[in-house]
């Protein structure tokens, strides 16, 4: 089996601002706890698990994350996040990928979008 991602877990510093911000993307989270863990929010295609975490003085935020989301419409996302009140660091824009935006979630984590080029 080659290897994949499986699981990328980031910490916030409000998990709920942050659901709001990634369910913009078109993710779907669901509250979860892990025994005496601390209570987050998962999205999960069976496959990838992404999960919101608060930060603690152990585990702080760590804005130097950079995510990256295959999405339907760029340009719709973006859309939804402004009119929403989240930053568009790069807005959409043509490129080789297809079309690309990168946004800032509450804790400042560059979110590229990318959809698939043009027809």
């Amino acid at each position: 089996m080659p290897t994949r991602p499986n699981l990328t877990v980031i910490r916030c510093a409000d998990i709920d601002a942050s659901a709001v911000f990634y369910r913009l993307t078109g993710l779907e989270f669901e509250k979860h706890r892990h025994g005496t863990g601390p209570e987050h929010y998962a999205a999960s295609d069976g496959i990838w698990t992404f999960e919101l975490y608060p930060a603690s003085a152990k585990f702080p935020t760590g804005g130097s994350a950079r995510i990256g989301f295959a999405v339907d419409s760029c340009d719709e996302v973006v859309g939804r996040l402004q009119g929403a009140g989240f930053s568009i660091e790069v807005p959409p824009t043509d490129s080789l990928w297809g079309r690309r935006a990168v946004a800032l979630d509450p804790d400042g984590h560059r979110v590229e979008l990318t959809s698939p080029p043009s027809q």
